[in-house]
């Protein structure tokens, strides 16, 4: 038997908290995030065909995937885009530091 440890990655993510923009209409989401939205990639719709589309969905590499409150919406390493539960967030990845380069 051999033993694995997944590779440091670096990813974008932000936490969805009911909504993508502010009380003005404008977003308040990372860019990619945006144009995930604008692209159809992120939309909302219901879970029935009697409720308003509130509930958003997002389309990945394995099919549509529900996002609910408090998940946490990450750019993988290739663009694609999924939800991931706050708990295994948490315990999957921590906030790095960003350095700013001079050129």
């Amino acid at each position: 038997m051999a033993r694995y440890r997944k590779k440091p990655v670096v990813i974008e993510a932000f936490q969805y908290d009911g909504d993508l923009i502010n009380s003005n209409g404008d977003f308040y989401i990372p860019e990619w995030a945006q144009n995930a939205y604008k692209k159809g990639i992120m939309y909302f719709d219901s879970l029935d065909s009697e409720s308003a589309p509130t509930e958003l969905f997002i389309k990945t590499l394995e099919g549509i995937h529900h996002a609910r409150v408090g998940d946490f919406i990450i750019k993988g390493v290739h663009g694609e885009l999924y939800p991931c539960k706050p708990d295994i967030f948490k315990k999957t990845y921590e906030r790095v530091k960003l350095s700013l380069r001079k050129i």
